[in-house]
């Protein structure tokens, strides 16, 4: 048993010695296996449920999953401790550092008119404290681990407030019915799907486009899409209740579809 005194409530430096404990010998074998690599995931799914308790505004359950949220952060820098390349300490520090940095209007003599303009400055200190010196610079810097649509949005608006954008969303338009059709000659042609100009390919051109004109629309195509999903999952419902599917026809499905569409259209 390690040396630690429970509580009945604990504070920050506790939540950081308990980590510790049960990473060091005598505590948890199985927090000792892990790696940074190891428990990768488990940030990205704690990170959507708390996402699902700020959407559904519960309070107990924002706070357990930030908490969860927390622990990883917690556990991937004890980690970084043991190997002595940085602490909670340099974590807290870089970012309070960070935001000192990029709001020279509140820490500094910058004034600025409205939020619009605090995100331009953002941007401006980021890419400069980052050291990219072009915009291709920060368009490469967009992670690929974010969600494809969401890289896709941000590769597309960064590209956009450097000039490089269509005049209108119609524009964009005309551009995504020129990707559906190529996409229509890949399926058509039935080559290889990863193959140039194939099936693969061309959905991704068309996803991208797809993209672009949400964030000319100020649309979050993340948001749009499970959107879809739940409209898609509701009629599906329906038309199922119509009846067994197997041995139907496309022509008979096409017209269960529409017969759920007319009761609920949304």
């Amino acid at each position: 048993m390690v040396d630690f005194q429970c509580k009945r409530r604990y504070d920050w430096e506790d939540f950081l010695e308990i980590m510790r404990l049960l990473r060091a010998p005598g505590g948890c074998p199985w927090d000792a296996e892990q790696t940074h690599g190891s428990i990768r995931r488990n940030f990205l799914e704690e990170t959507c449920e708390v996402l699902d308790a700020l959407d559904r505004d519960d309070p107990e359950g924002m706070c357990e999953e930030l908490g969860d949220v927390l622990l990883q952060v917690a556990f991937h820098t004890q980690i970084e401790t043991e190997r002595g390349r940085f602490t909670m300490d340099d974590v807290v520090d870089g970012v309070s550092k960070k935001l000192v940095y990029r709001h020279p209007h509140v820490f500094g003599d910058v004034q600025v008119a409205d939020s619009g303009e605090v995100l331009s400055n953002w941007e401006v200190l980021k890419r400069k404290e980052k050291g990219q010196a072009s915009t291709a610079d920060a368009v490469e810097a967009v992670p690929h681990t974010l969600p494809a649509l969401w890289r896709a949005e941000k590769i597309a608006g960064k590209a956009a407030k450097a000039g490089f954008r269509w005049d209108s969303a119609l524009g964009a338009l005309g551009k995504l019915e020129e990707e559906a059709q190529e996409l229509r000659e890949a399926v058509e042609a039935g080559g290889p799907k990863d193959a140039p100009h194939g099936v693969q390919e061309e959905l991704g051109d068309l996803l991208f486009i797809a993209a672009s004109l949400a964030w000319m629309n100020g649309v979050d195509p993340e948001e749009a899409l499970h959107l879809a999903c739940d409209k898609f999952c509701g009629r599906f419902r329906r038309v199922e209740a119509q009846g067994p599917l197997e041995g139907c026809t496309e022509a008979e499905l096409v017209a269960r579809w529409k017969a759920a569409k007319e009761e609920h259209p949304s």
